[in-house]
């Protein structure tokens, strides 16, 4: 089916760009909104980012506070990962990903290490897809699909308990 077939091409080679291709200069808010759909790969034309949604990001301190009115390359590296994570997971628990899974760790790092884990996954999944599938089997496709969403979705949330007690009782972000 070549729907499929495309499905898995863009799988396969649309990624985030790189940390050093990010735009060195700041950003304002609206420049931002207009530049994050470029990083995550997107079938509709609803609007992945709101300016509201960054500002609540902040406020929940999952993103750092712009510079002036400026955002840099760590904000555009915390969004992209903010917007893919939050596809599968609650805010809540996106937010409890980047405070635990990340403290301590320069945001390059981080950066680096989410693209490979993104590349990895993305790469798996596109190499599960059988462009060969007929349309009556859509539907089985779809539903394993949904199926081991949910069980990694399940696994991701036990994991983020476990390094919840691990590293103790939440913190809550500074205002």
């Amino acid at each position: 089916m070549d729907e499929i077939a495309e499905l898995k091409q863009r799988m396969a080679q649309e990624r985030p760009v790189e940390w050093e291709a990010f735009p060195d200069l700041g950003l304002y808010m609206d420049q931002i909104i207009s530049y994050m759909p470029r990083q995550l790969i997107h079938y509709n034309e609803e609007e992945a980012l709101t300016s509201a949604m960054v500002n609540n990001y902040i406020k929940d301190g999952m993103l750092p506070r712009a510079e002036g009115k400026r955002y840099s390359r760590i904000h555009l590296a915390y969004l992209t990962a903010i917007c893919a994570l939050k596809q599968v997971l609650p805010v809540k628990d996106v937010s409890r990903l980047i405070r635990l899974g990340m403290e301590g760790q320069e945001p390059r790092e981080i950066y680096d290490y989410f693209r490979q884990e993104l590349d990895r996954a993305l790469n798996e999944t596109a190499g599960s897809l059988d462009e060969n599938v007929g349309e009556d089997d859509l539907a089985g496709l779809a539903l394993g699909l949904a199926l081991r969403s949910y069980a990694d979705k399940l696994a991701c949330q036990r994991v983020l308990d476990l390094l919840q007690e691990k590293k103790g009782p939440a913190e809550k972000p500074k205002k």
